[in-house]
Formats: C-alpha cells, sequence, structure tokens
C-alpha cells in the first residue's frame, strides 16, 4: 500500500499556496520535504489532512489506490494516516496514557486491558529510547519542545499508522532529544514499515537521517526531487543557493 497525491493544488484566504503536487511514498520510505518558511509545506499536508482553513481546488490522495482526499480527518487516521502538527494543542485534565488507550481503542476496534495497554506502551517507548514518565503526564501541558515532539512520536510508535506526516518535527528541540527522535524514525521506518513525510527547513536533518527522497518546495511547489545526490547538494550548497543555481541554468539553456 501506498500513499499517492496527485495534482494536489491548495489556496487560503482566496490565495493559491499549494500548485499541483504530486508525491508517492511506499511503505517504510522516508521522504524529507525542505524549502523555506511560506514555500506551502505544512498547507500542503495540512490541507490533505482536512485542515478547515485550507481549501483543497484541485487534486487526489490515493491510500492503497482508493481517494481518501474528501475523507474528515477522523477517518484519515483510522485509514492509517498520521499528522504532527508544528504547534501542538494542550489537552488539560488527560494523561498521555488515556489519550492514547482511547485513541487505540478507536483505530483497533478492541479494548486492551489498562494496565496490559500501560505494558505494551511502556516497553515500546522504553525501547524508542524515551523517558516513560512522559505517559502519565498531561497532553503536551508544562511539557518542553523536545518533550512535545518525543510525545508525538510514542503516539506514532504506540498507534501504528501506516503514513506520518510530521511537520517540523525538529523545531525546539535540543541535540540530545533530536538524536533520539531520528533513531526512532528510522527504527520505525525499518520495523513498522512506516511510510514518513518530515516537513524542515533545517538541512541539519540530512546529517541525521538517511532519506529515500528529498523534495525542493518553492512558491507552492515541487521544484526539485531526488535521493542521496540531492541531499549531498543541499548539504553542500544550501537549498537557496541549489535553486539560484538551478535558475540560473535553465536561463543560460533558454
Amino acid at each position: 500500500m501506498t500513499v499517492l497525491l496527485k495534482n494536489i493544488t491548495v489556496s487560503a484566504s482566496g490565495k493559491s499556496v499549494v500548485s499541483g503536487v504530486n508525491m508517492e511514498i511506499k511503505p517504510g520510505e522516508i521522504h524529507i520535504l525542505m524549502g523555506q518558511n511560506g514555500s506551502g509545506k505544512s498547507s500542503l499536508v495540512n490541507a490533505v489532512m482536512g485542515h478547515p482553513r485550507y481549501t483543497l481546488v484541485s487534486g487526489e490522495m490515493l491510500l492503497g489506490g482508493r481517494n481518501i482526499i474528501g475523507m474528515s480527518p477522523d477517518e484519515k487516521g483510522r485509514a492509517g494516516l498520521f499528522l504532527s502538527l508544528q504547534q501542538l494543542p494542550e489537552i488539560h485534565g488527560v494523561t498521555l496514557i488515556s489519550f492514547l488507550h482511547k485513541a487505540h481503542q478507536h483505530i483497533a476496534g478492541a479494548k486492551m486491558p489498562v494496565l496490559d495497554f500501560y505494558s505494551y506502551a511502556e516497553k515500546i517507548t522504553e525501547k524508542l529510547g524515551f523517558d516513560v514518565s512522559l505517559l502519565k503526564r498531561q497532553v503536551n501541558v508544562g511539557m518542553s519542545g523536545g518533550e512535545k515532539k518525543q510525545s508525538e512520536i510514542i503516539q506514532l510508535a504506540v498507534l501504528k499508522p501506516a503514513f506520518a506526516f510530521l511537520d517540523e518535527i525538529d523545531s525546539g528541540v535540543d541535540k540530545d532529544a533530536i538524536v533520539r527522535i531520528y533513531s526512532a524514525i528510522q527504527t520505525l521506518a525499518k520495523e513498522n514499515g512506516t511510510g514518513f513525510l518530515l516537513i524542515t527547513h533545517y538541512d541539519a536533518i540530512l546529517k541525521r537521517l538517511s532519506p529515500d527522497v528529498v523534495h525542493i518546495m518553492y512558491g507552492g511547489k515541487i521544484v526539485r526531487s531526488g535521493g542521496t545526490e540531492l541531499a549531498k547538494e543541499i548539504e553542500e550548497k544550501g537549498y537557496t543557493k541549489l535553486l539560484c543555481a538551478d535558475k540560473n541554468d535553465k536561463n543560460t539553456s533558454v
């Protein structure tokens, strides 16, 4: 099963923010979507997941060949998609383990006894190298940036979606935490077969992860896609210089 974005075009407040994006993510693949702030990266994933701020002008999102673009966010979650937002909401009075227990029941369709579920989630959290005390904390309440992002990865690991869109999972995270997060992503891709789309504007991510595909977004469009060779170019030049070089090459050829 793959997730396929076909000709995704999005507007917000009457303005075009994403234009004609095509992308295919296979199970276990790690894709990185890079670009400057305002290039349309977050708009893309928010729109396909059903954020009301965005209008889907055209396009399809196929999951295993089935077009699910018109589903509600809840239905997309049950179908196997996961979105981690840039700004994570606080849920007062609800611990992470309680939240996960209810979510797991909703997705799996079967209720696991509370103590059994806690043991299950604790083992997963320990395996990923995260602090199990996060499970007893209120969801995102009083958490540091790094703790919030680690909490998102715990949710992802426990709920086991087929594909995950992670919007700036590396933002506001200290060095030690980001190493654990990147390691967990690689583990989940390899062992669970989770497909990832990681959104960032930091090229430092390329020093910690080995992506299958790198995409560069500019002006709402995917302007370059490639593998390790493109990742190396970005590390050497930075994507701004890379885009300038591409523009000059095109002007020269004309």
